[in-house]
């Protein structure tokens, strides 16, 4: 068992489809043309022993941490950061995203190890995003921030890429 950094592979079918709404996009999207609704997405932190990765298909509680001051699901991902894109020449091209702040877990206690968030869409069933791993932590009486990239085509925590 081990946790694997990933794109879902499910997530990337699904943008076809059109359920995740990351931002209000100057094209219209899903909902309310006129005034689309960005969902909501959370980060859930996972133990060394769990299994996600690029096969992972929704938010799950099994292999999920727990402890004092952690709430099941984690926590809500601000998402004040539309998608953007750049061109690099006419046949290539980089589509990329970052939450807009830390996703920070505060006044916790995580006594057994952990080394993956899983970026999840709460407001689509729960529909995994990708999974994103660290050196092993734990945590006692305090606050495990994950810093989030810069938001650019090279470093975005999401980036859909042409060649």
């Amino acid at each position: 068992m081990a946790n694997t950094q990933s794109m879902c592979t499910s997530f990337m079918s699904e943008l076809m489809y059109g359920y995740h709404q990351f931002g209000q996009p100057t094209l219209t999207s899903r909902g309310s043309l006129t005034a689309p609704t960005n969902d909501t997405f959370k980060g859930a932190l996972y133990l060394t022993t769990a299994t996600i990765n690029a096969s992972t298909t929704a938010y799950s509680a099994t292999g999920e941490v727990s402890g004092t001051g952690y709430t099941a699901g984690g926590v809500a991902v601000t998402n004040a950061t539309a998608p953007t894109y750049s061109n690099t020449s006419s046949t290539a091209g980089t589509a990329y995203w970052t939450p807009s702040a830390s996703l920070s877990y505060t006044s916790v206690t995580l006594t057994t190890a952990f080394d993956a968030v899983l970026i999840y869409n709460s407001s689509s069933s729960n529909k995994a995003v990708s999974v994103h791993t660290f050196g092993s932590q734990t945590v006692t009486a305090g606050t495990f921030t994950l810093t989030m990239p810069s938001n650019t085509t090279s470093t975005a925590l999401i980036r859909l890429a042409t060649t």
